[in-house]
């Protein structure tokens, strides 16, 4: 495992660490910036309590440099919709984000801790692409 200080959010240095299977980034105030170098047998990632805000950037980026990804965690980040964080969210909204996270990463087993259903599974296939949570600007 690779520990990220609050000191330096680079993270180019994990270039060096291809064969990394675990990779826990929580509090890190980590943002939308956050680029990871291709880690093909990265299996867990947990990006708790940082400052992500693009969902589909993040997923996107994601899909393209964790093949492997199985467990990802988000909890905490304004991207990961939350009734106990935020009033303006409710379980609809964290359902609707747990089925696009799913369009975009569809080998996930978990996300936030929680196992993916079947029914998760196939209503991402279904209808993943239309869940995207967007709020007007005000």
């Amino acid at each position: 495992k690779y520990c990220q200080t609050r000191a330096s959010r680079s993270l180019e240095g994990l270039s060096a660490f291809g064969s990394l299977e675990e990779l826990i980034l929580d509090n890190n105030l980590l943002g939308d910036g956050l680029v990871l170098p291709g880690l093909p047998r990265l299996h867990t990632l947990t990006l708790n309590k940082n400052q992500i805000t693009d969902l589909e950037s993040l997923l996107d980026h994601l899909a393209e440099v964790t093949p492997a990804l199985e467990y990802l965690s988000l909890l905490g980040n304004v991207a990961c919709p939350n009734e106990l964080i935020s009033l303006e969210k409710d379980e609809e909204d964290y359902r609707r984000y747990r089925c696009f996270v799913l369009h975009k990463l569809p080998n996930l087993k978990f996300l936030d801790a929680q196992k993916v259903t079947r029914q998760e599974r196939e209503e991402a296939l279904v209808r993943g692409s239309f869940m995207k949570v967007v709020k007007p600007k005000v």
